[in-house]
């Protein structure tokens, strides 16, 4: 029997991509994370995704073979279990899909020989120890791997149907409802009859003894939506393997957390916690999310409270949770610190993850503190949560909890016991039932769709449309090649009709990289279509999207494109411009910032990048000073075309989100900018003129804006700040020279006379709060007072509780000021009282019978709700509710 070759993961991911290049393949870098140009899916799950338009016939490439060590993240989805990763052998947030793609080329015979090649010759594993399934009436297969892999019959097993409808099977793969699918075939290895469990197929099929290391999809169908099976004109093959799982195998080890990468980041994560057990399950979660969390960073996530920036936060938290289990309770943050040992094992493959380690730790370092903020929050809201309910919680409430402070069951389980109490039976079946609908919609939103928005025989008819827009804005003869109304092809368009015109060559830029498509006319002979935008379809045709507004068109016909000229001019300005921006922030903030997404119209420009805090007014001017330097020097704009690496290795930074072929566009501008990017720009720097920032502010956490102008937009923005400043400095008796001065004498004269009111009022609150004092109601030797203020803020109802109790010495008092009809609520407990009579229950007692609510510390709460008779009455209640309460 071999031996197999102990190799490291390192090694292994090798091995692979070297393997299919001799046969034939392109090796393709990993896609980000975050799905270019398709907005139907959550993360990048599988290896096939980057080749989605292929398989569907969308999109073309140079080669017909593809391999490729994908980066994939499943969480939250039916793949996989959040809850579930670091506790069984092989369940990860964050794994690498090794696969090798045939796009229309070999098909089974060669993809299963090749697999079996490279498992027992290459890697030397035992043949004994191999079996494979497939689907049942896959007899093609079957014969492949008995009769051309010698693989007894015995090890070769078929799966029928077994998820209840036709074609619903393991080894039967679809796309989605409709489209590509097929059957595939899966090799399992045998980890010996000392593992439980038992072969595919079998009941106990689930245990651990036979494990799928790699699957063969041969899409040779088109799913129709009756369910028929039409098959497809070009079979392809998509190949998928995971990583860790066959390093498991490679390593002679059972659990793909015993493997070298994952021990290192173990071992580095009890380094980090003083953990002596190097065997606890919070490690691998650790060393598990450490990967998700950073190269979703990486890749342009951040965390938040939506999308996939919620997906990553709740993996952060959970991380988090499991250092502070293992007592790592560091106030500079812990996890960030898995940052460098993550990069010492990945970062020869994905250089990507060394050059943004500095993003990657600060966005760490910050989601832990927020995580610190938002807990004591969330313990709070327990508190009051108990305070209501007499110790206890129910189901919604420890969804919410978990949901939206990040205080897993768990941890509340531990709180409620350390008080004497436990969950209520019923509360954690209520909590799984809110969980399983979140579940469900984030399945909803993560959803494969297979829908392409040009007809896919349209595509098959047409080759990608020709760009003449980088030096002609009209060009005579252009052939109309499609006509789409309502997303279908028609031969003909009537006046008035709208419609997505195809040509064979445009001068009109498609919109893409953030800069808006192009509008203008197309017309001949006395036909005229107005094109009111242009779009990209299927990554390589250009839509011209507008109205027929005389003659008829038809497919065939010819036309001259005119694009508006003017509109046009004004985007190139501003699109030039973001990239010197761009520059600028990098250069003066940082090399975190990257661009997380732009607006490049004609009247302004958007630019969105990665940064942690505010822009100071230093920043702000020294950034838009450097800009209109660059200029001012007028350096040409200078456009190369070369493959990817060719043009990386030229300095050339890629934009996050976009899509890029083999072949790229690079816009260098002098020695500050040089990008990847497809978009029209000015010949020279100096053909902008002016660059100025109109506003700057947050989209969300860790994303900053920057709103500018250029050129005559700029001149207009300037002339109108100084009209305003010119009729401001009228209303004041002055002119803008002594504006500042005119300004600073007004607002000494408002502080003043805020003074002045603010000694009034507390004049006023002080004489209320000795009449209120006076009325005080006495139950069992404490003093209640409950009255309504006219009049009274939040802040001076503070103020006039603390001073009754005070003045009071032991004392309940509930003070709500009235304005406008509505109430605020403010109610306060002497120290001493606080083991009986607690200010949170007082208050939302008296808040919920006005519609308010509201909550706060046993000594002192604070909330609102309606004025009314309802008011006057809760309020009279209040000396009735303490009597029960010292009883």
């Amino acid at each position: 029997m071999n031996t197999p070759r102990q190799l490291s993961t390192t090694e292994i991911r090798r091995d692979f991509l070297e393997f299919f290049r001799s046969k034939g393949h392109a090796v393709v870098p990993s896609s980000p994370l975050v799905p270019g140009n398709d907005p139907t899916l959550l993360f990048t799950n599988a290896g096939m995704v980057q080749f989605k338009d292929v398989f569907l016939g969308a999109e073309k490439r140079s080669y017909v073979r593809a391999v490729s060590s994908q980066r994939c993240v499943r969480a939250g989805g039916k793949h996989n279990d959040l809850d579930q990763v670091g506790y069984t052998a092989r369940h990860h947030t964050f794994f690498e899909m090794l696969g090798n793609f045939s796009f229309g080329d070999y098909f089974k015979r060669d993809a299963i020989v090749w697999a079996w090649e490279l498992l027992t010759d290459t890697w030397q594993l035992p043949k004994e120890r191999l079996l494979a399934t497939v689907y049942h009436t896959d007899d093609e297969a079957f014969e492949i791997w008995n009769k051309v892999v010698g693989l007894p019959a015995e090890r070769i097993i078929r799966i029928g149907d077994n998820k209840g409808a036709p074609f619903a099977s393991d080894n039967f793969w679809q796309m989605a409802d409709t489209g590509p699918c097929g059957p595939c075939t899966e090799i399992f290895y045998d980890h010996g009859a000392h593992i439980a469990g038992g072969p595919p197929g079998s009941p106990d099929e689930d245990g651990d003894r036979f494990i799928e290391i790699w699957n063969n999809v041969f899409m040779q169908f088109d799913r129709q939506a009756d369910g028929t099976l039409l098959p497809l004109p070009a079979p392809c093959v998509d190949t998928g393997m995971g990583l860790e799982r066959l390093a498991a195998v490679l390593q002679h080890v059972h659990s793909n957390y015993e493997i070298d990468l994952f021990q290192h980041l173990i071992k580095s994560a009890a380094r980090i916690t003083g953990t002596q057990d190097v065997e606890h399950k919070s490690l691998r979660v650790i060393a598990d999310h450490i990967r998700a969390c950073a190269f979703l960073i990486v890749d342009g996530v951040l965390p938040s409270n939506e999308g996939r920036g919620y997906v990553l936060r709740r993996i952060v938290r959970r991380a988090v949770r499991h250092f502070w289990k293992l007592g790592a309770l560091d106030p500079q943050g812990a996890f960030w610190r898995m940052v460098e040992p993550l990069a010492e094992v990945m970062g020869d493959a994905y250089p990507e993850l060394v050059q943004k380690r500095e993003l990657v730790e600060r966005a760490l370092k910050g989601e832990e503190a927020a995580f610190a903020q938002t807990l004591d929050a969330g313990m709070q809201r327990l508190e009051t949560y108990l305070a209501q309910s007499g110790g206890t919680i129910d189901g919604e409430q420890l969804f919410q909890l978990h949901d939206t402070y990040g205080c897993p069951p768990d941890l509340i389980a531990d709180i409620l016991r350390e008080k004497g109490n436990e969950l209520p039976a019923g509360a954690m079946a209520d909590y799984e039932r809110l969980m399983e609908q979140q579940r469900e919609r984030a399945r909803a939103a993560g959803k494969f769709g297979g829908a392409t928005t040009l007809p896919a025989e349209l595509v098959a008819q047409l080759k990608p449309t020709e760009f003449l827009g980088y030096e002609k804005l009209t060009e005579g003869g252009l052939e109309v090649v499609g006509i789409l109304r309502d997303g279908k092809p028609v031969e003909t368009l009537q006046p008035g009709e709208e419609a997505v015109i195809m040509l064979d060559r445009t001068p009109f830029y498609a919109e893409s990289g953030g800069q808006v498509g192009d509008t203008g006319e197309l017309d001949e002979a006395g036909t005229r279509f107005l094109v009111r935008d242009t779009v990209k379809l299927a990554g390589q045709f250009h839509g011209h999207v507008g109205q027929l507004t005389a003659g008829t068109l038809r497919r065939g016909d010819r036309l001259l494109g005119a694009v508006d000229a003017k509109r046009r001019s004004a985007t190139v300005l501003n699109h030039s411009a973001t990239h010197l921006l761009h520059a600028a922030l990098r250069d003066i903030l940082g090399t975190h910032v990257t661009q997380k997404g732009s607006l490049v119209a004609p009247d302004r420009l958007r630019f969105d990048f990665s940064h942690f805090q505010p822009l100071t007014v230093d920043e702000l001017a020294r950034v838009e000073r450097q800009v209109n330097a660059q200029i001012r020097d007028n350096h040409a704009a200078e456009v190369h075309h070369m493959g990817m690496q060719e043009a990386l290795d030229f300095g050339a930074m890629a934009l996050f989100g976009e899509k890029y072929g083999e072949h790229v566009r690079v816009l260098r501008m002098g020695e500050a900018s040089t990008e990847l990017c497809g978009g029209t720009h000015v010949t020279r720097t100096g053909d902008i003129g002016l660059f100025k920032i109109i506003a700057e502010g947050g989209v969300s956490a860790g994303v900053r804006r920057i709103e500018a102008v250029t050129g005559q937009g700029a001149l207009d923005h300037v002339a109108e700040g100084e009209r305003r400043l010119d009729e401001a400095a009228a209303l004041l008796g002055g002119n803008a020279s002594d504006l500042a001065d005119k300004v600073r004498s007004l607002l000494d004269r408002q502080k003043k006379l805020e003074r002045e009111l603010d000694s009034i009022k507390a004049k006023a609150a002080s004489g209320a709060t000795a009449d209120l004092a006076g009325s005080a109601v006495e139950v069992r030797g404490v003093k209640v007072v409950a009255s309504r203020l006219e009049g009274f803020d939040a802040k001076a109802l503070r103020e006039a509780v603390d001073r009754l109790k005070h003045q009071l010495g032991s004392a309940v008092v509930v003070l709500a000021g009235a304005n406008a009809g509505k109430a605020a609520l403010v109610a306060g407990v002497s120290d001493g009282l606080s083991g009986k009579v607690k200010a949170g229950e007082l208050l939302s007692h008296v808040a919920g019978q006005i519609n308010g609510k509201g909550g706060g510390r046993p000594d002192l709460a604070q909330g609102g709700g309606d004025d009314g008779p309802e008011l006057v009455r809760a309020l009279a209640g209040v000396t009735d509710w303490v009597t029960q309460k010292l009883a």
